[in-house]
């Protein structure tokens, strides 16, 4: 590698300069202090875990994002984090808590590829999650708080995707789909491609009622007015997908109430997560960018293999995302510039400025220094014996 090419990070890997890290790092801890006023307390997960500790369960879907590495002290496989969530549920396992439980996380994960064209491998992951309770008022309290996020991150004009993987897998399994029946029509359903989706139904053995149904599926997206149509479309649905849509409309109408504004988007094949989630799924969007700036969703008995599977809901965002797509900045900070001269009275007086949180930048011989440059608006005078903060000016 030449010299000119050694200061290059990999693909997908980036590094926080000034101001940005100074961005990032006020929002995580005004996030980590919504959170904390909800109740939620924050867990930190180790960076990396044995491998089989780290996939086991829904984890598994995450291995082919996960680098993997050889434990030196044990001969044992590492996985590097790809998602908290998993490493989450471990430690509400180990805990081996009856109550409800909250927690928050923040850290940075890991992944082999990055999400869509050009996505970072490196997220700063973001998120909370709710254990102990299976209804659906605390898919909505995880909701009110992902938009609150969102909210104090500054992004603007927040759409809502509401979802509910249950109504497919009820469907599918009332049609007595194969697997491989169940996964060829749940990727054209994705990708919402009605006529491969009707071929496809037309070749399997199903009886109208079922076929009109699994159809419909693809076209039941818009407004709230959706699960009207809905509820008339899939009558003949069994039960669990009659009580699914049901929890989709009281999720509905009561994030609704909280948000009167929301602009909320009801897809019945919106199916992120399929294999992970077990109810409903949810994602926000911002206009410019095609991607979601935050999604979670229910997924009940998530820690099963560890011995305690508990209902389950949560989200989780990139801290990175929020930053890039605020709508807020910060204003440059400022501090006082401090002369190099050796002066006990003048050490006092930048002791002082520090200990109440003031930014004081001294100058150190033979550098230069430019007050400007280094962001002071204020400089430290001495007069008459004493040292005194003034305005900086450009003759200064």
């Amino acid at each position: 590698m030449a010299i000119d090419d050694r200061w290059l990070l990999p693909d997908g890997i980036e590094e926080l300069l000034p101001p940005e890290a100074r961005r990032l790092e006020s929002l995580r801890q005004a996030l980590l202090s919504l959170y904390d006023s909800w109740g939620y307390e924050q867990v930190i997960p180790p960076f990396v875990e044995f491998l089989e500790s780290l996939l086991t369960g829904t984890g598994n879907d995450l291995d082919l994002q996960t680098f993997k590495l050889t434990d030196q002290l044990s001969g044992r496989l590492l996985g590097v984090r790809a998602d908290m969530t998993p490493q989450v549920a471990r430690i509400d396992a180990h805990l081996r808590r009856d109550a409800l439980t909250r927690f928050c996380y923040m850290g940075t994960v890991l992944r082999t590829r990055g999400d869509g064209f050009g996505g970072s491998r490196s997220p700063i992951q973001v998120g909370a999650e709710l254990y102990g309770h299976d209804g659906y008022e605390s898919d909505v309290e995880i909701l009110r708080l992902m938009l609150q996020t969102l909210a104090v991150a500054g992004l603007a004009e927040v759409h809502l995707d509401l979802g509910h993987v249950a109504i497919y897998r009820g469907l599918a399994r009332q049609a007595a789909l194969t697997q491989e029946q169940e996964r060829l029509l749940f990727d054209a359903l994705q990708r919402k491609a009605l006529p491969e989706i009707q071929e496809q139904l037309h070749s399997y053995t199903l009886g109208t009622a079922m076929r009109e149904m699994l159809l419909a599926l693809a076209e039941l997206h818009g407004g709230e007015d959706v699960l009207d149509s809905a509820a008339y479309i899939l009558r003949e649905a069994p039960r669990d997908v009659q009580q699914a849509l049901a929890t989709l409309r009281q999720t509905a109408a009561a994030v609704r109430r909280q948000e009167p504004d929301l602009p909320i988007h009801c897809d019945l094949a919106e199916l992120r997560g399929y294999h992970y989630h077990t109810g409903l799924v949810f994602a926000a969007y911002v206009p410019g960018y095609g991607q979601a700036v935050a999604k979670g969703g229910r997924y009940d008995g998530i820690a099963r293999v560890f011995g305690h599977a508990r209902p389950a809901t949560g989200f989780s965002a990139d801290l990175r995302t929020l930053l890039a797509l605020s709508a807020t900045r910060e204003a440059s900070p400022t501090g006082i510039f401090a002369p190099e001269q050796e002066d006990p009275a003048l050490e006092h007086c930048i002791a002082a400025l520090r200990r109440n949180g003031t930014r004081v930048i001294r100058a150190l011989p033979g550098a230069r220094a430019d007050p400007l440059e280094l962001g002071c608006d204020r400089i430290l005078s001495k007069h008459d014996g004493v040292w005194r903060v003034e305005p900086l000016n450009a003759d200064s």
